[in-house]
């Protein structure tokens, strides 16, 4: 005669895996109290309006993007900005007499990174 194949019997019940994880403490922020978390950061007030301008004058035809009208910002921050700018972007650029300028149209990209920096960018000219 054929052995008629019986299902085993189920486990036993056991303790579960995550047993011994009960106790430790969760570093997650969903976990921890409203009043233990950081204050939420809050944008700064519009520095100010900034010209955002594209230009071919005298440049042999090549186009580059101005940034004009910085108010109470010192030379150090304008170059730092002008460098971030340049990375941004992908191209070269100088500061000179308080205006940036960006090799290549690169307005919405400026407009953008100004935006984020706490100016008040504002398409000029053409």
């Amino acid at each position: 005669m054929k052995d008629k194949k019986h299902p085993l019997p189920p486990p036993p019940p056991a303790a579960s895996p995550f047993a011994a994880l009960a106790g430790l403490v969760s570093t997650s922020p969903a976990a921890t109290p409203a009043a233990e978390q950081a204050p939420v950061k809050q944008p700064r007030a519009s520095r100010g309006r900034v010209d955002v301008l594209r230009n071919t004058a005298h440049r042999g035809g090549k186009t580059v993007t101005v940034l004009k009208g910085f108010v109470d910002v010192d030379p150090a921050e304008l170059q730092a900005l002008a460098r971030q700018l340049q990375k941004r972007c992908g191209a070269g650029g100088t500061v000179k007499d308080g205006t940036i300028e960006i090799q290549g149209d690169h307005r919405e990209t400026v407009m953008r990174m100004l935006t984020e920096a706490g100016f008040r960018p504002v398409q000029a000219g053409g």
